[in-house]
């Protein structure tokens, strides 16, 4: 199934490494120039913001969802194709699955995490069947994926977890799987 609606789960912070604003902006830039809606978290600072402005600077179509908690806090984008709205973060994470077809985390925070774990468990329990992809900018989640290769290693898993996610180490990778 081709990919035209990506959910990208990133930080509102930017992180202390300037590689990872870089490969969210490419990461904008790439999905704009492939026709694929960026779906995300809303945001206009740190990593969302760099993405969403990327894609938007670009051309992209770039959907918003945040919680009405948030939209102070996460200062929303004002200059992204459609911002929802939503009441609460579960309801933001579930918006998020639906209109998207497959999802890419960057790094982030402990909201990333959430968005990831919750969407890799869902894949397991086959509430749905979407490609999740790894942006391991300068190897950013290899702590994480040592850890979950030991869920793997000791007997915590159904199933591979090359089955569940897909390794990139830069953000032109993922084009071959936007086809």
């Amino acid at each position: 199934m081709a990919i035209q609606s990506l959910a990208v789960f990133c930080g509102s912070k930017s992180g202390r490494d300037p590689l990872y604003a870089e490969h969210a902006r490419r990461l904008g830039s790439l999905l704009a120039a492939r026709g694929v809606t960026l779906v995300y978290g809303g945001g206009s600072t740190g990593l969302m913001g760099e993405l969403a402005d990327a894609a938007m600077n670009h051309g992209g179509r770039v959907i918003g969802i945040i919680p009405r908690l948030l939209v102070e806090w996460e200062h929303q984008h004002e200059r992204i194709s459609e911002l929802v709205v939503v009441d609460d973060m579960h309801t933001r994470k579930r918006n998020l699955y639906e209109r998207s077809d497959a999802a890419v985390v960057l790094p982030g925070g402990f909201g990333t995490l959430d968005e990831l774990f919750e969407m890799l468990t869902w894949n397991q329990l086959a509430i749905h069947e979407k490609r999740i992809f790894f942006l391991n900018s300068g190897g950013f989640f290899e702590h994480l994926l040592r850890h979950l290769r030991r869920l793997a290693e000791t007997g915590f898993l159904y199933d591979r977890l090359e089955d569940r996610l897909t390794m990139l180490e830069e953000p032109e990778q993922l084009d071959q799987y936007l086809l």
